[in-house]
């Protein structure tokens, strides 16, 4: 039916072709149109005509094109050479579109997101100029390729043709590197993030990063803290121990307003006792590699994502020691941190207040909570994973009473907006954030007469609202802005769990500005919850130095205010 339609739209164009010539033809299709943000990289990168060297700058769309021809040459082969470079043409417009729109790169973490992103976070990115864009980039290039009559060779003299345009090609890749070693070598070195910027090199490196990660995992499940059990606190109270920790989405820490940004984006934490971590950071730049990682024991630099699915994390050492457990999602999963433990899912409720038939707001994690807090009869962990400030539709992430700075960018396409009203919309988000906190301190304050709580949120990872032309997130972590690592980080302590776990607050508050990241969320809940084994690291325990046992053998000045606290 496809190839009658096009037969009947372009009866009067045919050609034929070889497959090297047509292959050529398409590495050159993609160099000349999918690849704008590279080349204004790479532009930057050698000073563009200040660049003393004609030769080199001669040599630099050359040097693409010859690698792009050889990455096709490998991907397509025989009958299959007009569905593969089709296919790699609509997939590279597509990544085009998304790197020219919201200043991404793409390595095996971005292919990660897209694997997990649910129907409704797709749903926003899907736009009528994204159609245009591909009909336009993607829709002619494969309408003139299924025009195209390939030359029949046979087998054998195709196969020695291909071999020996790609080694004289080769040739010629090296020559040009060898040419101009030393420019290219300070290109690379200086701006690492090109490689991940090529389409569609990117795209093919990052599945086979991808792939690779995956079929490389342990198909047993890992267990960890097999020794875990609780230890009996010094002084034994009736009143079970509850721990809320919030995982938050999208918030960094430039924009929340109790680390001194200039809007006051958390009027509400600001009125309540909470002690603010100025200098948190994330373990990654996307929800698919934070979230999971920060219920890890392993820490950022040994974090691997294959982890996620197949080796045991907090919530599973937690349960095994007796504590109970439970995961409210309002979000697209917990990627592996909850798959062995009691989870709800709230975003799917039909509750009018909160929700729409698209999405539910973040309140809906406290929906019913205080039933479950009251049946509570021992120590329990409570993690509410929020929807936050997610992109890019953040006009969306808030109720109408919290659009309190106007005007707003109410469309997906961000490139299209004032860069003021995108900061606008998302920092609308964060005051709908700051509430959603305050009402979960309050509801844990509203249970003091019966548990003693306390409540411990941090985002998963940052946000770019265009600086540097750069939207959204998950840059790769090396090359990343600090405003998608460096996360807001907030605690609250109830006054019946600083007494009955000997913390002081005051001295937690002195600790506040040191740096701390999602590594410290592993040992610190095992510390607060009184449980031991062997994976866990008192260093990293953010309660540890400012509880009383502590303070007392290493005879700090707030020994007497926890003891008067006390």
């Amino acid at each position: 039916m496809y190839r009658s339609l096009v037969e009947k739209i372009t009866p009067w164009f045919s050609i034929t072709l070889s497959r090297n010539a047509l292959t050529m033809l398409v590495a050159l299709w993609l160099m000349l149109t999918m690849n704008l943000p590279f080349w204004r990289t790479v532009w930057k990168g050698v000073s563009g005509w200040e660049n003393d060297s004609l030769l080199f700058l001669l040599s630099l769309p050359v040097f693409v094109w010859i690698w792009l021809y050889i990455l096709l040459s490998l991907l397509a082969w025989g009958r299959t050479t007009k569905i593969v470079l089709a296919l790699v043409v609509l997939i590279s417009a597509a990544a085009s579109y998304f790197m020219n729109s919201y200043g991404i790169v793409i390595d095996y973490s971005m292919l990660m997101n897209v694997v997990q992103t649910d129907i409704a976070e797709a749903n926003e990115l899907l736009t009528w100029r994204m159609l245009g864009w591909l009909l336009l980039f993607a829709g002619l290039p494969i309408v003139l390729i299924s025009r195209v009559r390939l030359l029949n060779r046979g087998w054998k003299r195709e196969t020695t043709l291909k071999f020996g345009c790609m080694a004289l090609l080769l040739v010629c890749f090296f020559g040009v590197v060898m040419s101009f070693y030393q420019p290219y070598a300070s290109l690379l070195r200086n701006n690492r993030e090109v490689r991940l910027m090529l389409v569609p090199s990117n795209v093919v490196g990052a599945v086979h990063g991808y792939l690779k990660r995956e079929f490389s995992a342990p198909a047993k499940l890992e267990v960890v803290g097999a020794d875990a059990h609780r230890v009996a606190p010094a002084t034994l109270g009736a009143r079970p121990k509850v721990m809320v920790v919030v995982v938050g989405e999208t918030a960094r820490a430039v924009n929340f307003g109790l680390n001194g940004y200039e809007r006051n984006t958390t009027p509400e934490l600001a009125k309540r006792d909470v002690i603010n971590f100025t200098n948190a950071s994330s373990c990654g730049t996307a929800t698919a590699v934070s979230v999971p990682c920060m219920f890890q024991d392993v820490g950022r630099e040994n974090y691997k994502s294959s982890m996620a699915q197949n080796r045991e994390g907090l919530l599973d050492v937690l349960q095994r020691a007796g504590v109970s457990v439970l995961w409210r999602d309002n979000n697209s999963g917990c990627k592996g941190a909850c798959d062995r433990v009691p989870t709800e899912d709230v975003s799917r409720l039909d509750v009018d207040s909160l929700c729409t038939k698209a999405e539910c707001r973040d309140e809906v994690l406290l929906y019913k909570l205080s039933d479950y807090l009251d049946k509570l009869d021992r120590d329990a962990v409570i993690v509410l994973h929020m929807k936050g400030s997610h992109g890019p539709a953040y006009y969306k992430r808030y109720p109408t009473a919290f659009e309190k700075l106007t005007p707003v960018c109410d469309q997906v396409q961000l490139d299209r907006c004032e860069r003021q009203t995108i900061v606008n919309a998302y920092d609308n988000s964060m005051l709908y954030t700051d509430y959603v906190l305050a009402s979960t301190i309050d509801l844990l304050k509203e249970k003091s007469a019966k548990l003693n709580t306390a409540m411990l949120y941090m985002s998963d990872h940052g946000e770019s609202l265009g600086e540097s032309g750069m939207y959204l997130h998950g840059v790769p972590y090396a090359i990343s802005p600090s405003e998608q690592t460096h996360i807001p980080m907030v605690m609250w302590l109830s006054d019946g769990v600083q007494r009955s776990s000997g913390i002081n607050a005051q001295c937690m508050k002195q600790q506040s500005s040191k740096d701390v990241s999602q590594d410290n969320l592993f040992h610190s809940v095992l510390g607060f919850m009184g449980v031991q084994t062997s994976v866990y690291k008192q260093s990293l325990d953010l309660f540890s130095p400012c509880q009383l046992e502590n303070i007392v053998q290493t005879g700090s000045g707030a020994e007497a205010e926890v003891q008067a606290t006390n």
